[in-house]
């Protein structure tokens, strides 16, 4: 089971093109920093503007440079099933540990579709699979008696779960059955998830205080909630920051300040205003990051 803090992590950019340098330097400052896995080209990855070619690198890089020495979850869906198994086939052999593979976002299609949808790639690969059940994003929700049959599958491993909907695990626990990783996809509610049953979180937060996430899924883990109360406490002013504007403009923004790498986003995402990146410096400083 994937458990713990798992990095969704931003894809930085230098004129215009991806700073491999700089996704580089992420990778082992949050190894070091003790994030337990991570996940490149999700949506806070900006997937959506990056080309297949740069997609694939981005993989590529992150694998190499983790070595093995934590899980790499890595993005690999489309609201295209062909373009997803594409994804997913090249994500293993990159050596990847599994896929994330996104809901079917604009085609909206219904239960029978999602199920189809997430078995073609299951069956396309051979490594596990997480389901990323995203309904604001992508308008449809996999609903859990989905999920369920879709755990019956022997490679669907888990859900990353951005529903935002904290009773949406337990409705799942009561009709899946055996192992399955329960991994939260909002930050700001990541440590109820986790007192729900929860495994962890793949967080925006942790591309800039990766020790601090760790930590409190850390206490999370071991049933310690006060502790991890005290660290959700000093990130909570953080979360909000990081999404009072379009991500992922606010989470580069406070990993310019940290000197991970530049601020800039992809059109249509634009530079963060004047007033949000000062509520972000002042988070980061709250949170006793800068």
């Amino acid at each position: 089971m994937f458990r713990g803090s798992f990095v969704a992590l931003i894809t930085p950019f230098r004129d215009g093109t991806v700073d491999e340098a700089a996704l580089r330097k992420m990778v082992n400052w949050q190894i070091e920093s003790g994030t337990h896995g991570l996940v490149p080209v999700g949506t806070t990855g900006e997937s959506p503007t990056l080309t297949e070619a740069e997609h694939k690198r981005a993989i590529e890089i992150v694998v190499e440079e983790a070595a093995g020495r934590v899980p790499v979850i890595a993005g690999a869906g489309s609201n295209n099933p062909l373009e997803a198994v594409e994804y997913s086939r090249h994500a293993q052999a990159a050596g990847a540990d599994a896929v994330l593979s996104v809901a079917g976002y604009y085609n909206r299609p219904n239960q029978e579709g999602l199920y189809q949808q997430f078995k073609m790639i299951h069956d396309a690969i051979d490594i596990p699979v997480v389901i990323y059940n995203i309904p604001p994003r992508a308008i449809v929700d996999v609903l859990p008696e989905t999920m369920a049959r879709l755990a019956e599958l022997p490679r669907v491993v888990g859900v990353k779960d951005a529903t935002g909907d904290l009773s949406r695990i337990s409705m799942e626990r009561m009709v899946i059955e055996g192992d399955f990783s329960y991994l939260s996809g909002e930050d700001m509610t990541a440590m109820a998830y986790n007192c729900n049953g929860g495994n962890g979180c793949i967080s925006v937060t942790a591309n800039v205080a990766p020790a601090l996430c760790s930590q409190m899924h850390e206490a999370c883990q071991a049933g310690d909630f006060a502790a991890a109360l005290a660290i959700q406490d000093r990130l909570a002013p953080l979360h909000k920051a990081l999404f009072a504007e379009p991500s992922p403009c606010g989470v580069k923004y406070a990993a310019s300040l940290l000197g991970l790498c530049e601020e800039t986003a992809r059109l249509p995402i634009v530079e963060m205003s004047v007033e949000g990146k000062a509520n972000v410096k002042a988070a980061l400083m709250t949170a006793g990051l800068l």
